[in-house]
């Protein structure tokens, strides 16, 4: 009986320190949450890297310059923010929120493209909320939440890591809170976040965040806090002040670029995964199906299983399919994008000139050109819907042939 007592006794000790540690926990994620809540106004540089899933080598590293503010205001996100690209010292605006609008500025089109949401399907805005605006999501998700996540926060020397994964049947995002994302693309749901605290001023510096489609790290450096006023902030001083400002949806002073409907296809020669040259006259099928796809794109990624499967529907001679990486990627990202989606058509590296002829410099992807066997465009399909899409470009195939 005394053993059966003595280990009874030693678990419920064993259940009350680790009560006692979790609720340690919990008390210093407030101490966290409270002080960023104090956060007015920030300013850092911030370093972005990015991995597509499965990559170990990243996608791209950027280092851009922000100015944080708190705005309560805002039932969105609760912030406001203005980023910029750092060009040796010299701040050149990228984009920036204000809570009414969303402004992109394209430099080599000296045009600034406003977003006032008026068109937003989703029940959040779509905007990638500023580092401690965002951690302070995460945290106050994390605190609150009776979704199923499990936490962890470590000391690790000078700082402490904190880590949640989050099992629901849908990823979570946060877009100033927590929403919940149907993604098509990919069926694993796990959503998992980081966050690194600095112990001199009990705030984070460092975030992950995983998810099915990549991975991202977000370091912050030179932070200065509650430098800046809101009450001086107004997004429009910010644009360039011989920039066209329009709207999304609105028709700019240039004049939009003719259908190539029925025109000759540019021609092209690009890089494939070896490096090696690949010509549009080197395609010699009666049909030609040239699709301008993006590493990372949801609605792409969607369409491979489709375009896959027309090898099997048409001979070679018939028709061949080849795709252009419109987004810059590097070619180690699309050796991991073909091997990942297993894809069985060439995926080339495309360039600007490329974009250009056929794009009009827009990356907006995914597009479907079909050429006949003279190479003539004959139709530009923009999107991709699972079975409607497939139905029209098969259409259009078995109409050339």
């Amino acid at each position: 009986m005394k053993t059966k007592t003595g280990l009874v006794f030693l678990f419920l000790l064993s259940v009350t320190m680790m009560n006692g540690q979790n609720n340690k926990k919990m008390e210093y994620l407030r101490k966290v949450l409270s002080n960023l809540e104090q956060i007015k106004s920030a300013t850092y540089d911030e370093c972005v890297t990015a991995w597509e899933p499965g990559d170990t080598v990243p996608l791209f590293t950027r280092t851009h310059y922000i100015e944080e503010y708190d705005n309560p205001q805002d039932t969105a996100i609760g912030a406001s923010y203005v980023e910029y690209d750092n060009i040796i010292g010299n701040k050149v605006f990228l984009w920036g929120y204000d809570g009414n609008i969303n402004a992109h500025a394209y430099h080599e089109k000296k045009g600034v493209l406003i977003d006032d949401f008026s068109s937003n399907k989703h029940p959040f805005r779509p905007l990638t909320a500023p580092f401690f605006n965002y951690a302070k999501s995460v945290i106050r998700y994390a605190l609150t939440t009776s979704d199923s996540i499990i936490t962890d926060l470590k000391d690790i020397g000078d700082a402490y890591h904190f880590k949640m994964e989050i099992y629901e049947d849908q990823q979570i995002e946060f877009f100033g809170k927590d929403y919940r994302l149907t993604n098509p693309y990919d069926p694993n749901p796990v959503s998992i976040y980081e966050l690194w605290i600095n112990k001199e001023n009990d705030l984070p510096y460092k975030k992950r965040r995983e998810m099915s489609q990549g991975t991202s790290v977000e370091v912050c450096s030179n932070v200065e806090i509650n430098k800046l006023s809101i009450e001086n902030f107004n997004l429009y001083d910010y644009f360039p002040q011989d920039y066209e400002i329009r709207k999304r949806g609105e028709q700019g002073k240039k004049q939009s670029k003719p259908s190539l409907v029925g025109t000759q296809a540019p021609d092209w020669t690009l890089r494939d995964i070896n490096e090696q040259d690949v010509a549009l006259t080197g395609f010699k099928s009666k049909v030609l199906l040239i699709n301008f796809t993006g590493v990372g794109c949801g609605p792409c990624k969607m369409a491979i299983p489709f375009l896959n499967g027309l090898k099997n529907q048409f001979k070679k001679e018939e028709l061949e399919v080849v795709a252009i990486e419109s987004w810059k990627r590097k070619i180690h990202s699309i050796q991991n994008y073909i091997n990942t989606n297993r894809i069985n058509y060439k995926l080339l590296e495309g360039n600007d000139k490329v974009i250009q002829n056929y794009l009009d410099g827009n990356r907006g992807v995914p597009y479907y050109f079909i050429l006949d066997e003279n190479r003539v465009i004959k139709k530009i399909i923009y999107g991709y819907g699972k079975g409607t899409t497939d139905k029209e470009i098969t259409d259009a195939i078995k109409e050339l042939l």
